[in-house]
This record gives structure tokens, C-alpha cells and sequence, in this order.
């Protein structure tokens, strides 16, 4: 998700890491890594579906580049979404059903399929999003911007009850039960093919509203040179990048 100075176009998805003053056992640093990464990356999703439609909302109809500015974002987003879904849809759930006790196979199992159906509803909400935006940016109406704002409302609503019905009844079974080497591999294998630009901006966006505990594990679990990029201008090139987008700076 990250890579500035990287030279691959690739990177693996975040795995924070504990604070270093801390000592668990193996399993229990591996699932707060899993955990982590989940945590973040739905605070980051519904905070931005969620300032998109409000920033749609009071966009010039037919303003072209303010019209690419939060279709481009949005088009980002979905991305992340898709690839956060992929990333759960053959890694995560399947190794945490592997290795969840026989007497809540069951539980497991129902979690799993709600998630699943959830999860199918919003790909199809993205793909409306796409096409709203696509549609505004030709017709340049207030109809068209109020539908693509519409939809990236209805989204993020869908979003906000999915990811909150996860945290409630997947993550504390994720915490429980994968096996660290499971995580280990899902983190190693499990990449976001975006351009070095947009995982810097993913990064920051995922930094914005993190708790200081996850702000440092994401940070440490990232490879040498990438912390690097950012002390040195990731930080700085994202900071103007939100400016633009929502006319203010990111939350501090």
C-alpha cells in the first residue's frame, strides 16, 4: 500500500506491528497485526466514501477539473475497497476457518457467510459509483453530480453497517484463532497494485485517523526505504494532496 522511493510498483498491505515494549506470545502478535490492518483500513474507507459524498454535494457541477479531483478519488477508494475484499475473500477467512476450533465451526462459518453477502452488496455499490462517476464527468449536471453523490452516500452507509458487523463478530474470532504463520504469509503474498504516488497517498489516508499504537505499527512494519520516502515527502506531498481534494488540511 505504500512505496515511494520502492522501485516495484507493488507492495504488500499494511501489517502493523506491536509497540516494542510489548511481549506477546507469537499467536497473539500475529492477530494484533491482523487485527490492526483490518481496523485501519475500514476507518480509512468509511471516512472517505463519507467526505466524498459531502464534498460532491457542493461541487460545481461543471467544474472539470473539481468533477476529476473526487471521481479520481473515489475511482482510488474502490480500489482499496476491492482489494481489501479480495485480500479477505481468499486469505483471511479461509485461513481463519481452517483453524477455528470445531465447536464454533458454526459460528465461523455464519460470520463468514453474512460477511460474504455484505461484501457482494457493496461491490455492486461501487460499481454504481463508477458509473455515476463517469456519468458526471460527461454530462457535467447538477443531476449527475447529485447522483454521484448520492451513491457514494448510500455506499459509505452500506459500508459504515458491513465493516461495524465485521469488528463485532469476525475480528475478536481473528484475534483468537489465525495462526501466525497464516498472517505472516496473507501479508507476505497479498499485493495492491497501485502506483507509487497513490500508495503514499493510501498511506497517509490510512495514517489520518489511526490511534498512536496503530500509527507506530504501521510505520515500523514498513520496509526501511518506504519510511524513509515518507519522513522525507510522502507526508508532505499527501498533506497537499487532501488540501486539494476537501479544501483542509488532513486531522492532525
Amino acid at each position: 500500500m505504500t512505496a515511494a522511493a520502492v522501485r516495484s510498483r507493488t507492495a504488500a498491505i499494511p501489517s502493523p506491528r506491536p509497540p516494542a515494549d510489548d511481549t506477546p506470545s507469537a499467536r497473539s502478535t500475529a492477530s494484533c497485526r491482523a487485527v490492526a490492518y483490518q481496523r485501519v483500513l475500514h476507518q480509512l474507507v468509511r471516512r472517505e466514501l463519507r467526505l466524498l459524498s459531502e464534498l460532491a454535494t457542493w461541487a460545481p457541477a461543471a467544474e472539470t477539473d473539481r468533477t476529476a479531483a473526487l471521481t479520481r478519488h473515489a475511482d482510488l477508494i474502490g480500489r482499496v475497497l476491492l482489494h481489501h475484499h479480495a485480500v479477505e475473500r481468499h486469505a483471511v477467512w479461509p485461513a481463519l476457518l481452517r483453524t477455528a476450533p470445531e465447536p464454533r465451526a458454526t459460528e465461523v462459518g455464519d460470520a463468514v457467510a453474512d460477511w460474504t453477502a455484505r461484501c457482494a452488496q457493496i461491490d455492486r455499490m461501487l460499481r454504481d459509483v463508477g458509473t455515476a462517476a463517469r456519468q458526471w464527468s460527461v454530462a457535467a449536471t447538477t443531476g449527475a453530480r447529485d447522483a454521484f453523490a448520492t451513491a457514494c452516500r448510500d455506499l459509505a452507509d452500506a459500508v459504515d453497517g458491513q465493516t461495524r458487523a465485521e469488528e463485532r463478530s469476525l475480528l475478536p474470532l481473528l484475534d483468537e484463532y489465525l495462526e501466525p504463520a497464516d498472517w505472516v504469509a496473507i501479508a507476505r503474498s497479498s499485493r495492491c497494485r497501485l502506483p507509487a504516488q497513490e500508495q503514499l497517498l493510501v498511506l497517509g489516508l490510512a495514517l489520518e485517523d489511526a490511534c498512536a499504537a496503530d500509527r507506530a505499527r504501521l510505520l515500523d512494519g514498513l520496509p526501511r526505504a518506504t519510511r524513509i520516502a515518507w519522513w522525507l515527502s510522502g507526508g508532505r506531498h499527501y498533506r497537499a494532496a487532501v488540501v486539494r481534494l476537501r479544501g483542509e488540511p488532513p486531522a492532525p
